[in-house]
């Protein structure tokens, strides 16, 4: 069944009218010649319709759907490329060759944070930006408050660290300011403010928070309604191994305030790619010893499960558990990485597969 087709079904099961609009006003880009990067058949409603700029990235775009983002005017791909390892374990020509691909099938939001590398993950995509003029077809999502020069969230630090930012990514805006993480010795409200500031000027389009429990994200409501800016969206920790710090309480909130969901490490640190399945496999480094603690009866059930999926339509593992985030109704786009350019292909693939209710029902009970 298709995912837009889905969508109708979502729509009788939610509590929220936000939900169900949003699910309604999913639309799609399809190209109609896989020759010509620029040519893009619009299908979405006309109250979504937007510019789609021509670029220079050769290969077909891809995107089967956009998505709006919250509430907000931005209308954005279903993968979000994360960049944490830029400037850490890839260098400049390495990130500009696996954004040169991300930006090559259509991919234009990208999630990054000023604490990453020491901001050098900023900075090069700042470069690349620059040098392939990109910047007005991106999205552009970072992060402050674990920055070693602008930690927490005052707004000191806040505007600081936006300043900072702002000149590393070599640009006069932020479109998604996330707060990276809560900080219990400064009052929310404060933090809003300061960011209130930041949009009225132009530096910031929309805020989202990093991690936020539910009790704070009723907060930060509370202080919307009284004039303060709105979380449009939200990053937390979700895939198909550990599924219990988002289901629940996160999840209710999420949807009741319409919040666009970001999950990141949604391949569960690159076990759910299928290729770790035996203590063998694990490489010895952090990242290795994170996705091998999946190992176990749980997650050979999983992997069996994603498996069977992936072979039935002919793609990767890793395409069929960014599908199932995908098809969850608060999820807008998983924050995946990827080393090289080749690996994105399987991410981007997910946004194009669309996963037959008993595939997700399967899915479901195999990582229960």
């Amino acid at each position: 069944m298709a995912r837009r087709h889905m969508a109708g079904a979502r729509d009788t099961r939610a509590t929220g009218v936000a939900l169900a609009e949003r699910e309604a006003e999913r639309g799609a880009y399809p190209s109609t010649d896989a020759s010509d990067p620029t040519h893009v058949e619009r299908r979405t409603p006309a109250h979504l319709a937007e510019s789609i700029p021509s670029n220079t990235f050769s290969g077909p775009i891809l995107v089967p759907l956009r998505s709006r983002l919250g509430d907000t005017d931005m209308i954005v791909h279903p993968l979000a490329l994360g960049t944490s390892t830029f400037g850490w374990t890839l260098g400049n020509d390495d990130a500009f060759a696996v954004l040169d691909r991300f930006a090559g099938t259509g991919g234009d939001l990208v999630d990054t944070a000023d604490s990453y590398a020491s901001g050098r993950s900023e900075s090069i995509i700042g470069s690349w930006m620059a040098s392939r003029r990109t910047r007005d077809r991106m999205h552009l999502m970072t992060k402050v408050g674990r920055s070693a020069a602008n930690p927490g969230l005052s707004p000191e630090a806040i505007r600081a660290a936006v300043d900072d930012s702002l000149q590393r990514l070599a640009t006069d805006r932020i479109d998604v300011l996330f707060f990276h993480g809560e900080d219990a010795a400064v009052p929310l409200e404060e933090s809003l403010g300061a960011v209130g500031a930041l949009v009225d000027a132009g530096k910031v389009r929309t805020v989202g928070a990093s991690d936020f429990s539910p009790e704070r994200l009723i907060e930060a409501r509370v202080l919307a309604a009284n004039g303060l800016p709105r979380f449009q969206a939200l990053t937390t920790r979700y895939n198909l191994m550990e599924r219990s710090g988002f289901e629940g309480a996160p999840e209710l909130v999420a949807h009741a305030q319409g919040l666009a969901v970001l999950p990141y490490f949604p391949l569960a640190n690159g076990f759910l790619g299928g290729g770790i399945r035996r203590r063998a496999d694990v490489r010895h480094d952090a990242r290795g010893e994170r996705a091998g603690a999946h190992l176990g009866r749980r997650g050979a059930k999983v992997l069996a499960a994603l498996d069977d999926i992936a072979r039935a339509h002919s793609v990767a593992p890793a395409t069929v558990a960014l599908a199932w985030l995908l098809a969850k109704p608060s999820v807008l786009a998983p924050v995946a990485s990827a080393s090289t350019p080749d690996q994105l292909d399987a991410l981007i693939a997910a946004a194009s597969l669309d996963l037959h209710r008993s595939e997700l029902v399967e899915l479901d009970r195999a990582s229960h």
